[in-house]
């Protein structure tokens, strides 16, 4: 069979990828030359506090550690003190450049570096790392989203160090250079950053859970929301990404006929990990070690070619550092094994999508804020334990039922939009999944009276004391849950798998903040009016397990039954990106986050605009995309068949008119879907335009792959010029 000239280039990356091997890779040696334990070379590239400690005056180190627990503002002598220490261990470590590490409203992150070359005031070179440095940067702001935050001539921007989370060292293959955690705000002090509003909601949590826990008569102690992120993504051959524009352009595949065999057989998920993955997961763990990200589990996952890494729970702002880090390395690793690593949450039709299960808890630390020792939503060996579990609860509950429109927007996208309610991940529907045991306590305080009675022998009565020991038998028993509790933390299952944790964990935290905070005003109300702590406490638990009843469910979320289910008690179904991004800007959400301190007006009505902007212009790369592939791949891939056909004489007359019908609705429905983008108004808002787009034009777009995927079926092999789902996913 003789390889059509559009088809050649598919061809030669199947057997260029036949001759691919694992890379070897050189782990780190000891002075003996044998490979270092993980734990040994854990954290060599971070100046962490311990490091600090010792390489800091007592009293420098005194302040610094006020800075970071305290938020104490750090004086320049201080200052000075701090980054000379810095510059000398990353100059011991090789490196040359140092940059302020940010997050703006991208999605990734940003970084600008300046070596350390100066000049005395003889005009002799040297290195410098001054405090100043240190603390502040101010870089150019006017190419970052802000949402019409600052004009054009006011578009300077300010990055100030984050001393929460430490320094690290990137390596890269001509050198080193160290990264400053900032936080980025405008000339006028707005937000332009997803770190700045993430600090904020963990002071406001922190602040809420203080408040409850001293009305329970608790010693004062620190309080951290921590977090573990599960990170799902793809593994495909490089030779097949550099062949797909549609991957190139939007990480996602916009065509592509289904295999015979994708992931029905479910004998993928954890099984045994290919050499090549093994070999690039082994690498990526190794770099993610030298950065202090303590990354703990590897697998496969339910679809072909798709694979998870998940690390150790830490402090959620450090956390969120830390996924960044994760799918850069994630990347930039695939690379040096030829792989591409995909991110999106849907790139292939038809098998599972990836999500970032955000794992989240509250903890309590130690004396001098040392680190968590004592997890809030995980039942005790008291009553007094047991109850404030019940409490904490609560307020989560709260929190998500009174804000689970803005929860949705939180993890509102273009990407996430295609597999939300995919039959793979939760729906757009925001419900909580406690188990059966938990829902029977709940069931039973709430129709049980509770007059004359002792809070904790109420506890002591229901059982709650044995929790610790049945939960371990009785969690993560309902994977279809959105927000579920799994014996001692909530799984939110619905963030996307390219999406920065830090936004929709801002908005988690300020929910359950805003659910505490009521606890906490209900309490001082029944007390003041004359009730007992033990009455008061009882009350306040019964009340808000009536409360949030509508937002519990123990069933199946993937369900039609759910859906109807979920409209009845009222529910938010928010199915579009465009519809649940309006709950950003709802009066709930407004009142909410802007008496949170959590974000300003401006800002939050920035992160509005940013959001459906960047899903208007995600949307038109796909239409864009798609056109381009259909007009110079699918059609003259179609049209050079067909002349074989008609070469072929009257035996091959039914395949031809076939494909000509097929590919004359192609062209027909390519022509409706520019059509459809040309009506999109150029004076409407960018919300309608959201709108419109998520009702006109996406519709089209299926029906264009549609036509194309049917093409696929019945144009030759050797015609076809795009890689094909059946190589994609299982040659590697």
């Amino acid at each position: 069979m003789s390889t059509g000239v559009s088809a050649g280039a598919r061809f030669s990356a199947i057997r260029e990828l036949s001759a691919r091997v694992p890379r070897k890779y050189e782990p780190p040696k000891d002075e003996t030359g044998r490979d270092l334990r993980m734990a040994a070379y854990f954290g060599s590239n971070v100046l962490d506090r311990a490091k600090l400690e010792t390489r800091l005056p007592r009293d420098a180190y005194a302040k610094l550690v006020q800075t970071i627990e305290q938020g104490k503002r750090l004086d320049p002598e201080t200052a000075a003190a701090v980054a000379g220490a810095i510059k000398e261990w990353a100059l011991g470590c090789g490196v040359t450049h140092f940059c302020h590490w940010f997050q703006p409203q991208t999605g990734s992150t940003a970084e600008k570096h300046d070596a350390f070359l100066s000049f005395d005031e003889r005009g002799r070179t040297i290195e410098k790392f001054s405090g100043s440095q240190l603390i502040q940067s101010e870089p150019d702001a006017s190419s970052f989203p802000s949402g019409g935050m600052r004009t054009t001539f006011e578009a300077r921007g300010y990055t100030a160090w984050d001393p929460s989370s430490p320094v690290f060292i990137v390596e890269h293959t001509n050198g080193k250079t160290l990264c400053v955690p900032c936080v980025f705000i405008s000339y006028h002090g707005d937000a332009l950053d997803e770190k700045t509003a993430l600090l904020r909601s963990i002071d406001a949590l922190s602040a809420a859970t203080g408040e409850l826990l001293k009305l329970l008569g608790d010693p004062p102690r620190k309080v951290v929301a921590m977090l573990g992120v599960e990170q799902e993504y793809f593994l495909i051959d490089r030779a097949w990404n550099s062949l797909r524009p549609d991957l190139l352009m939007s990480g996602r595949t916009l065509i592509g006929g289904q295999p015979p065999k994708g992931q029905q057989l479910e004998d993928h998920y954890f099984g045994s990990i290919p050499a090549r993955v093994l070999a690039f997961m082994t690498e990526v763990e190794h770099e993610l070690c030298k950065l202090g990200v303590p990354v703990k589990t590897r697998h496969n996952e339910v679809a072909p070619s798709q694979f998870e890494t998940a690390p150790i729970f830490e402090e959620a702002s450090i956390a969120t550092d830390h996924n960044q880090l994760t799918m850069e390395v994630l990347r930039k690793v695939a690379l040096r094994h030829s792989f591409a690593s995909l991110l999106h949450e849907k790139p292939f039709a038809g098998i599972n999508g990836s999500g970032k299960h955000c794992n989240w808890s509250l903890c309590l630390t130690g004396t001098g804020g040392s680190a968590a020792t004592e997890n809030l939503l995980e039942p005790g060996k008291t009553p007094h334990e047991n109850l404030r579990f019940l409490l904490v609860l609560m307020g989560v509950l709260k929190g998500v039922h009174q804000h689970a429109g803005l929860l949705r927007a939180g993890i509102a996208s273009s990407g996430n939009d295609h597999r939300l309610g995919a039959n793979e991940a939760p729906p757009a529907i925001i419900s909580v999944f406690l188990g059966d045991l938990l829902t029977r306590i709940l069931t039973e305080l709430e129709a049980g009276s509770i007059n004359g009675q002792a809070a904790e022998q109420v506890a002591i009565r229901l059982g709650v004391g044995k929790l610790p020991e049945i939960m371990k038998d009785n969690t993560d028993r309902n994977r279809t849950s959105p927000f579920a509790f799994t014996g001692n933390r909530f799984e939110f299952r619905a963030v996307g798998s390219s999406a920065s944790p830090a936004f929709p964990v801002t908005l988690l935290n300020a929910a359950v903040a805003d659910g505490l905070g009521a606890l906490v005003r209900a309490l001082e109300a029944k007390v003041a009016a004359g009730k007992t702590r033990d009455h008061a406490i009882l009350e306040v638990i019964k009340d808000a397990i009536q409360q949030t009843r509508a937002i519990r469910f123990e069933g199946n979320n993937y369900s039609e039954d759910w859906v109807h289910e979920a409209d009845k008690r009222g529910l938010p179904h928010l199915r579009k990106t465009p519809e649940a991004l309006e709950q950003l800007v709802s009066e709930r959400s407004r009142e909410m986050l802007t008496r949170l301190g959590i974000f300003s007006e401006e800002e939050l009505v920035s992160r509005f605009h940013v959001r459906t902007e960047r899903y208007v212009k995600n949307l038109l790369i796909e239409v864009d995309t798609l056109i381009a592939m259909v007009d110079t791949q699918v059609l003259p891939a179609s049209y050079s068949y067909a002349a074989v056909l008609e070469q072929a004489g009257p035996v091959a007359h039914g395949a031809l008119e076939r494909l000509c019908v097929l590919a004359g609705e192609l062209a027909a429905r390519r022509d409706r879907l520019e059509a459809a983008t040309r009506g999109i108004g150029k004076g409407a808002s960018e919300i309608d335009r959201a709108h419109y787009i998520a009702r006109a034009v996406a519709p089209v777009m299926l029906e264009v792959r549609e036509s194309c995927d049917r093409l696929e079926a019945i144009v030759a092999d050797d015609h076809w010029p795009l890689p094909k789902y059946r190589e994609m996913l299982f040659l590697a």
